[in-house]
């Protein structure tokens, strides 16, 4: 076969291929090409095109025996023959080898030196260079001599496969395209400009292989208290239901936005940069991440006033999936190197589109892996192509579309380490509070907030709980410091018409069961389910 990195236009060595370059150079670089614009706050502003969510339909991995019995199968792991995928990597040297210009991002994904996996990133566009350069962490001095990548990713976004193509890779001819083999650690990406894309394909590589080193890899962001290092938390959950926002807090220093490693020494950052979803931010309600927006970050389909440049994060103009990528350090505090302690609370995030979960509820250790193994939330718009509204969906372990392995594995690991550390669990519900989506409204960022201040400080964990009746969670009775009516915490208060309540309760409890029918789990489990 022939090596990908020998070929003409990703050979280091060529004249057309730029490595590792500033940020100022690639900003310049970006600009001059006309791949975005700089907004009035120093943020280079671009377009994804067509494509302004991941293509989780297009996503396809390499089936080959070495990794055949330990991948799960299905929706989210689609097959291409290693056949097929040579065709793909054909098609990736030969378009590379005509570009004009091709840029080289070498750098590693893990912030403990004892599990990080060395990546190289190669891109036709500066703006694409510029996102792998704050995404994932970069190579201190001396570090880049001698640098040979576990994994390589060749990003063909601009190039469309044709439906000739498609036929011999025995992929859908749709265009796009996102391969991945965990056998010859590569990803080719074609058709799409979203650059989620690079950032998810080596998530979806730690999730294979940390399993392996005894890590379990997790979709949470983390922090922790800045005056106590023994008091970190993580917060799971799909984009946009908050992982980004609770874990940017003021009087706590963040360790990630999204993806985490908890090894035997504690939790461990996989990227060095933040990507949040930027839709309707605001600085009164999110300080941190408004402040973060400057130059070195990058906005991704926000619309940007033509004559003053100000970016309008209001509109929807392109997408509700606007983003804006920063490196982690421009969040005051941050943690550096991003490692920390062991957990003592572990949150999970849901938005409930049916406004039928109590915004806040503790697990016992069987329920912590019933929702877990289960993933309730809803897609939020955007996030994925056609997704236009919120969709109620189960996400195995708060993170289906990036599982190589089946969620027992990732449940199993869970729950080993909450119950060696002793860490308290939380289902916190950040959706829908007076009905289901278009009758309801998002829970207040408010009460959210005071109700994740109860938990770090240790506070909710001493309150009086009462047992929900449908789901069976533990409720509690109030949130101390006053801040939240009681009235909310138990969400049939909240609906003007009790019985639509009582309904939509029992018809997503029906889901969950429905649901739970097609996982592996042991009967206390399973019990430990919705009641009602």
């Amino acid at each position: 076969m022939t090596s990908l990195l020998s070929s003409p236009g990703l050979d280091l060595t060529s004249p057309n291929t730029r490595r590792n370059l500033s940020t100022p150079r690639l900003i310049e670089i970006a600009l001059g090409r006309g791949e975005g614009q700089l907004a009035a706050n120093g943020t280079l502003v671009v377009s994804t095109g067509e494509r302004t969510g991941r293509s989780p339909t297009d996503k396809y991995l390499e089936d080959t025996p070495e990794i055949h019995d330990k991948i799960w199968w299905g929706k989210v792991n689609q097959p291409v023959s290693s056949e097929g995928f040579a065709v793909l990597e054909e098609i990736a040297a030969e378009y590379m080898a005509g570009v004009d210009q091709v840029y080289v991002f070498d750098g590693f994904v893990g912030a403990d030196p004892k599990y990080r996996l060395a990546s190289r990133t190669f891109t036709e566009q500066a703006w694409h260079a510029l996102f792998v350069k704050t995404l994932f962490i970069e190579p201190q001095e001396g570090e880049l001599d001698g640098f040979d990548p576990d994994w390589t990713i060749i990003n063909c976004g601009k190039r469309k496969l044709t439906a000739e193509e498609a036929e011999r890779a025995g992929v859908k001819p749709t265009g796009i395209c996102v391969a991945q083999s965990l056998t010859r650690k590569r990803v080719l990406i074609f058709g799409t400009e979203y650059s989620g894309e690079m950032k998810k394909s080596l998530f979806y590589a730690m999730n294979f292989d940390m399993p392996e080193v005894g890590v379990f890899p997790m979709h949470c962001s983390s922090n922790v208290d800045a005056q106590d290092d023994s008091n970190v938390a993580l917060f799971f959950g799909l984009s946009g239901t908050g992982k980004t926002t609770l874990s940017a807090d003021p009087g706590r220093a963040l360790i990630g936005d999204d993806e985490h490693g908890w090894s035997d020494h504690g939790v461990f950052n996989f990227e060095g940069g933040c990507y949040a979803k930027c839709i309707r931010l605001s600085e009164e309600t999110e300080p941190q991440i408004w402040n973060a927006i400057r130059f070195g970050s990058v906005l991704e389909n926000v619309d940007l006033d033509p004559e003053t440049r100000v970016p309008d994060y209001d509109s929807a103009k392109y997408t509700e999936n606007t983003r804006v990528t920063y490196p982690v350090e421009f969040i005051p505090g941050a943690r550096i190197p991003s490692v920390g302690d062991h957990p003592k609370n572990v949150i999970f995030l849901t938005a409930d589109a049916f406004g039928v979960l109590p915004p806040v509820s503790r697990l016992s250790r069987e329920q912590a892996m019933y929702y877990f193994i289960n993933g309730y939330t809803s897609k939020l718009a955007g996030t994925e192509a056609g997704v236009t509204e919120p969709v109620p969906n189960f996400s195995p372990c708060f993170g289906g579309p990036f599982l190589a392995r089946p969620p027992k594995v990732y449940a199993d690991m869970l729950a080993e380490r909450i119950e060696n550390h002793t860490a308290d669990v939380w289902l916190v519900n950040t959706g829908w509070s007076g009905g289901p989506y278009g009758t309801g409204e998002r829970f207040s960022l408010k009460y959210t907030r005071a109700m994740i201040t109860s938990i770090m400080n240790g506070e909710l964990a001493k309150a009086s709980f009462e047992t929900d009746e449908v789901f069976g969670l533990s409720i509690p009775t109030s949130i101390p410091g006053g801040l939240v009516p009681d009235e909310v915490l138990h969400p049939r208060n909240t609906w003007p018409d009790k019985a639509a309540y009582d309904e939509k309760a029992k018809d997503l409890a029906r889901r969950f069961r429905a649901n739970d029918e097609g996982f592996e789990m042991p009967d206390a489990v399973r019990a430990a389910g919705p009641i009602g």
